[in-house]
């Protein structure tokens, strides 16, 4: 009997889906996050006769085939790369991505990551940073007696220093987009790496070409449906007992057989 190993694997996979739910909730109100869902596959088949094959009385064919399925197991973890709501900051240096593309940090290490969380801020030295303190790629400088920071639709960076009139243009924001934004690795902190599934960043001006567009003093909330990842954990909840009863109803019915005399 297959059922406990095949109801095993359904457990197991209902265990996963309920932890990527628990993330998705855990991080309803983390900015610029987004949402994870669970992907499953069946396993093999056990094939005790295949369609076509000739009947008992070899005159006839048999139409269907009479395979076992050995049960599921998670296949990965889809991130779903949807726009998440805006909100009011009114902060110069909060930004957020209308549309696609990711803004371009410089870790330490000296490789490039990239993110929808525009809660920017200055560093000592006068660059704009993430919360971590990773420099937005390209590094620009907002001089020390700044009394007001621009930036634009396209991503045009401007500080009125001082007294003066007119705005220094400090530099130009950039976003990376992806051919297949699901296949990029996220590795925490609100940050993403390039990867072979995603394939190579290609750097744009906001809102060319497809990209989004920047919004000054506004910033990304995450795309969480808490109504729908309450609804997806009830129902793996009921998946993973209906698994649990499976097993129980397979472990009866071999005691019942060991039984017969």
């Amino acid at each position: 009997m297959k059922a406990l190993g095949i109801a095993a694997t359904g457990m197991n996979a209902q265990q996963a889906n309920v932890d990527v739910i628990a993330n998705n909730i855990a991080n309803a109100s983390t900015t610029g996050y987004k949402a994870g869902r669970a992907q499953f596959q069946d396993l093999l088949y056990q094939s005790l006769r295949r369609e076509g094959a000739p009947t008992a009385d070899g005159d006839t064919l048999t139409p269907v085939a009479t395979d076992i399925g050995l049960g599921v197991r998670a296949a990965g973890v889809k991130r779903l790369h949807t726009q998440g709501g805006l909100t009011q900051t009114g902060n110069d240096l909060d930004l957020a991505i209308e549309g696609r593309g990711y803004f371009v940090v410089n870790r330490p290490d000296g490789t490039v990551a990239y993110t929808r969380d525009g809660n920017f801020s200055r560093s000592a030295e006068g660059e704009i940073v993430t919360l971590e303190g990773y420099p937005v790629d390209p590094g620009m400088v907002i001089p020390e007696n700044t009394t007001k920071v621009e930036i634009s639709l396209n991503g045009t960076v401007s500080a009125y220093v001082g007294d003066a009139m007119e705005p220094e243009v400090l530099g130009e924001i950039g976003l990376a987009t992806f051919i297949n934004d699901a296949g990029l690795q996220a590795v925490g902190g609100n940050l993403f790496l390039e990867s072979v599934a995603s394939g190579p960043a290609a750097i744009q001006v906001p809102g060319e070409e497809g990209t989004g567009l920047l919004r000054q003093g506004y910033t990304e909330g995450s795309n969480v449906d808490t109504v729908k990842q309450i609804t997806d954990l009830i129902m793996a909840q009921r998946v993973y007992e209906m698994n649990s009863k499976a097993i129980t109803a397979a472990d009866e019915m071999l005691q019942t057989a060991n039984q017969i005399r």
